[in-house]
């Protein structure tokens, strides 16, 4: 088995190293790529070290291939698909490039993992981070009753921005605590220390946030559903993973009982679910752990067909790498 890595030296990059390892993953050679100021970088991957090499066009360097996890942005996944593609290579995409195309994929196994087996240009798309965590939880509902509308609030940590992101914010506490202003404001719209952001990704002719928009459409795609969801996506002043308010509709109604007993057999799922002693789960607890963390599940006052609960996972494990790799390990399994 050999397998690369295209943006070894960011997070997500970084993050499947471990999870690579961590799984004892099935592979006999890893190569890692990035760009030109990444080339030349070493990393050490089960006592060995790994050079990562330029990711340039019409090379041999994806021969013999077997997966390619790429998280180097969606640029560069459309720009080296066809390189990355052309000897067989299964791409597992992490970036927005291919997500809505109707010849990709877009997976997370918990919930669809037989579409991974339909790939016509052998691309896998990765859903957005927000998407997979709250698919992974919604599946569960769904398969009580179907899920007619869901609202969302988020509460995204300055990791779904980048590791360059997460050393600003806590850059600009340093300042704060310094100087009493905040001087560096260049990875988010706004000072971001103290503060929440309205807005993840540009703004829509509809007034809604790109990454509100993934939301809608990739769960309607994951989910093979006619689900309609409106989000509000914030930008909070944690470091590491995210967060969701989320109000599911049923079809029909159902219990809180019998949502929370679903989901403590769901996989990748844990309840973490004792209101009446204030026990709830939180990013600092979900930080570095591969399930999805759920609690606060009640009925909704408002709809008698509604669930509320709260959730939070790993934007960098679950909401990234580890889908991918679980992606990979799915297709070992099953073709």
């Amino acid at each position: 088995m050999k397998v690369a890595i295209v943006g070894a030296s960011g997070a997500v990059g970084q993050e499947f190293l471990k999870i690579l390892d961590q799984r004892n993953f099935p592979l006999d050679e890893l190569l890692l790529f990035g760009s030109s100021r990444s080339a030349g970088r070493t990393y050490n991957f089960r006592g060995k070290d790994i050079v990562v090499k330029e990711l340039k066009h019409d090379t041999d360097d994806f021969k013999g291939v077997d997966y390619v996890f790429a998280s180097a942005g969606a640029g560069t996944s459309k720009e080296f698909e066809k390189d990355i593609t052309k000897y067989g290579a299964v791409m597992i995409d992490n970036s927005s490039a291919f997500r809505m195309d109707a010849d990709v994929p877009l997976v997370v196994p918990e919930c669809n993992a037989k579409d991974a087996l339909d790939r016509p240009r052998n691309v896998i798309a990765n859903p957005n981070c927000t998407t997979i965590m709250m698919v992974v939880v919604l599946q569960a509902i769904e398969n009580l009753s179907h899920i007619k509308r869901i609202h969302i609030s988020s509460y995204q940590s300055a990791s779904g921005a980048g590791a360059a992101a997460m050393k600003e914010l806590q850059q600009q506490y340093k300042e704060m605590v310094e100087t009493g202003e905040v001087k560096t404001i260049e990875k988010f719209p706004h000072q971001l220390a103290y503060n929440v952001i309205p807005q993840i990704d540009k703004m829509t002719e509809n007034d809604y946030t790109k990454e509100e928009m993934k939301m809608f459409n990739e769960t309607r795609k994951i989910m093979h559903s006619d689900v309609r969801t409106s989000a509000t996506c914030v930008r909070v002043s944690s470091l590491r993973s995210h967060s969701e308010s989320v109000w599911a509709e049923t079809e029909k109604p159902l219990t809180p009982e019998e949502v929370r007993e679903a989901l403590k057999k769901a996989p990748g799922v844990t309840v973490v679910d004792d209101a009446q002693n204030y026990v709830y789960p939180m990013p600092l607890e979900s930080a570095g752990k591969d399930d999805v963390y759920v609690g606060r599940i009640r009925k909704d006052l408002a709809n008698d067909n509604g669930i509320t609960l709260w959730l939070t996972g790993d934007q960098i494990r679950k909401g990234a790498a580890l889908n991918a790799v679980q992606i990979a390990e799915w297709l070992i399994k099953n073709e």
